[in-house]
């Protein structure tokens, strides 16, 4: 097992924090670059004041394995605008040196990460304020020196689990991972959804048991109503992740930039007001708190 410690990531902060709380952490991501490159710190900044817990920033790449539709158009538009690695970590930076308490995670590829040197790419990001990775195609059995570097410099090394990862790999990766743990609600890529089918609640229910409080539990794939988080905190879930729900809305309005930030600020603030799971837990019989089981069927065959 790797040593990790993380007792003073913003991210381990933040979770502590909403714990004392009884609210679940709600998490947004972003494409840097997108639609702008100035656009992305306006963007991250109106989320965040409208109430968001963490951001994620993703890092655009050429071949998004993990990504659906949504978000492969908005990383294509931002490589066409000539973003980099190197103009993402001044995004970066200029949120950390708004928000210094924000947790900052950047989503990418090890592509990304290991072509400019992976210890190279872990001492900038550190510099820049970021506090952990996400990486879609990291693999648990080659992630040891990636997660040695990143873990001795405090950054966290948050890896993905899904609804079909068995008991035996799910140990693996929780002796890999750091910050959270990000559970894919679905079988399949990135995308906005109607409704989660029941196997999505159990797989959150089983990993917490698992985890017996180790490590917070966050969801994403797909959420972007406020029931869709209620059903996600009512199961246990000690964070929600929103992205495709984010661009889609981003990409709706572009051509008004206010209009664009006042629709995010309020998507957000709704989205927030169910993070609580004290008052979700309450209101459990909620007929919002819905499920089709046909709909997934049809998006991931």
């Amino acid at each position: 097992m790797v040593e990790i410690d993380l007792k003073d990531n913003r991210l381990n902060r933040k979770f502590q924090e909403l714990s004392l709380k009884n609210e679940c952490a709600l998490s947004c991501y972003i494409v840097a670059g997108y639609p702008t490159e100035s656009g992305t710190e306006e963007i991250a900044s109106t989320l965040v004041e409208a109430g968001v817990d963490i951001i994620e920033i993703g890092i655009p790449f050429s071949d998004p394995i993990a990504d659906g539709p949504t978000i492969q158009e908005a990383s294509n538009i931002a490589l066409l605008n000539g973003i980099t690695p190197e103009k993402c970590f001044k995004i970066c930076s200029n949120i950390r040196r708004k928000f210094p308490d924000l947790p900052l995670v950047v989503m990418t590829y090890s592509n990304i990460v290991f072509r400019p040197g992976l210890e190279n790419f872990i001492i900038r990001s550190k510099k820049c304020g970021i506090d952990g990775f996400i990486l879609p195609d990291m693999t648990v059995e080659e992630s040891r020196t990636y997660v040695n570097k990143a873990s001795a410099l405090g950054l966290a090394t948050i890896f993905l689990v899904s609804p079909n990862t068995d008991k035996n790999r799910l140990d693996q990766i929780l002796n890999m991972s750091s910050g959270f743990l990000y559970v894919v609600s679905v079988f399949g890529i990135t995308g906005v959804r109607e409704a989660f089918e029941e196997y999505t609640l159990e797989t959150i229910r089983l990993i917490k048991r698992v985890t017996k409080g180790k490590i917070p539990v966050a969801v994403g794939f797909g959420i972007s109503k406020p029931h869709h988080i209620m059903s996600m905190v009512e199961a246990g879930a000690d964070a929600v992740i929103v992205g495709s729900a984010i661009i889609d809305k981003i990409k709706k309005y572009s051509s008004n930039k206010k209009t664009m930030l006042i629709q995010l600020r309020s998507f957000i603030k709704e989205m927030k007001t169910v993070c609580n799971k004290k008052e979700v837990n309450k209101n459990k019989s909620s007929k919002d708190i819905h499920f089709s089981n046909s709909e997934l069927r049809n998006d991931t065959s």
